[in-house]
């Protein structure tokens, strides 16, 4: 398996670097468009494996998108899917599924949704069950909730669902963005646990741009009339802040400073709140313009606990935030992590372990113990969150090698291009 060793930084660190269009917001824009009347343009767009692998699902189902100047250009279906005649296969992305599995209740037809070893291991009991209640044959074709899914349909109905205690904010996403099509209206309540609940918001914001509004009397209710269409639109993607955070844990445990261009401070993505995060760990952030300026400074010591439900995607980048700071750090609330691309929190504590880092894995969060981490060679699991966030520790203690680098082709195919702008004076 290829590898790779990163050098630790020769010479303070000062540096700038400009980060992709936003996976989330790429993924929802295309999915948009593509059921959109009309034509969309998405300027700035995520071009990654993730990205790829839905933008060939949403061809087989009958939209056309090309790449032109940098800009993806989508002639919309206008909510008429086209029966692929064969399964749609989504390689390890996550997102794709669960929003498609909602996109294709749309129908009419029988749709087949598969993929990856680690996607089929990734329920969605939750969400089939949501679309049965609206009218749609949909289940697990080998194995009750879980990939691949067989969606049989005549069209969404409409009607109410509840939402209780589930491991994936992308439920309510899917069934949102697929509710304009319904007979009727929906109506979506949320009761219990419900993590990664700004990616919700990010859901509604967007479709908003395509033309539908989303009715949010309170915060776990949300309410869509049926018998509407997108609109195709001209709009330009965001920077990938999940993908930027890696950045600034450069600037922390290097304490130097770096500047993050295309950035959107004031941005939507749950992750942008990992910046608080780190002026509680004592970093100084400036926030200006389309980016994120950060300073950073000696770790405080001391115990600290932070609730990462509404960010899991960060779990791995303060993890080894934490490794290195001195102090007892908990991470809480993440148990769904264990449904990722791999099962992060028994992977973030092995590999610490590896390296000499006390650390205690729970059912629902870490608790990390600092020190000095020591040499190791760090197994990837596949997972480009993995590989990115020890990658970083590597500039801190020399001799760090990551396995499987190309697994960061998932949702940032240029990191390490960007990293390597760190070694520049």
């Amino acid at each position: 398996m290829e590898t790779i060793e990163i050098r630790p930084l020769p010479h303070p660190l000062e540096a700038a670097v400009i980060m992709p269009g936003s996976k989330s917001h790429t993924q929802r824009a295309l999915i948009l468009a593509a059921i959109a009347a009309g034509k969309s343009i998405l300027h700035n767009p995520l071009v990654s494996e993730d990205t790829s692998y839905l933008i060939s699902a949403l061809k087989s189902l009958g939209t056309d998108i090309s790449s032109r100047a940098g800009g993806l250009y989508i002639a919309g279906a206008g909510g008429c899917l086209a029966d692929p005649g064969k399964e749609i296969y989504l390689g390890n992305n996550g997102t794709a599924m669960r929003m498609l599995t909602g996109l294709v209740a749309i129908g009419p037809g029988t749709f087949t949704l598969t993929g990856g070893e680690r996607l089929r291991e990734r329920p969605l009991e939750p969400l089939l069950e949501a679309l049965r209640n609206l009218g749609v044959d949909a289940r697990g074709r080998d194995r009750e909730g879980y990939p691949p899914v067989l969606i049989r349909t005549l069209g969404l109905r409409g009607g109410t669902v509840i939402l209780r205690d589930i491991e994936s904010s992308q439920y309510i996403s899917s069934l949102l963005i697929s509710a304009p099509y319904a007979a009727g209206d929906t109506l979506i309540e949320l009761a219990g646990r419900i993590p990664s609940l700004p990616y919700v918001n990010m859901t509604v914001a967007a479709m908003k741009e395509f033309g539908v509004e989303v009715q949010t009397a309170t915060p776990c209710r949300y309410s869509v009339k049926g018998n509407q269409c997108y609109r195709g639109i001209s709009c330009r993607i965001e920077g990938d802040v999940s993908s930027a955070s890696y950045f600034f844990l450069a600037a922390a445990l290097c304490q130097g400073k770096i500047r993050v261009e295309n950035v959107n401070p004031q941005s939507l993505q749950g992750d942008i709140g990992f910046l608080s995060l780190l002026e509680d760990a004592g970093c100084f952030v400036n926030r200006k313009g389309n980016g994120v300026e950060l300073t950073g400074r000696p770790l405080p010591g001391g115990d600290l606990v932070f609730d990462l439900k509404d960010m899991p995607d960060m779990v791995p980048t303060l993890a080894v935030l934490s490794a290195l700071r001195p102090g007892r750090t908990v991470i809480a609330n993440v148990a769904h992590l264990r449904l990722k691309e791999s099962d992060r929190l028994a992977a973030v504590a092995t590999e610490l372990r590896k390296t000499g880092i006390q650390v205690e894995e729970r059912q629902d969060s870490l608790v990390i113990t600092g020190g000095q981490p020591q040499v190791a060679e760090i197994e990837t699991y596949n997972d480009h969150r993995i590989a990115m966030s020890f990658a970083i520790l590597g500039l801190a203690v020399p001799g760090m090698i990551i396995k499987n680098p190309a697994c960061v082709d998932k949702s940032f195919p240029g990191f390490w291009k960007e990293l390597d702008k760190l070694y520049r004076k």
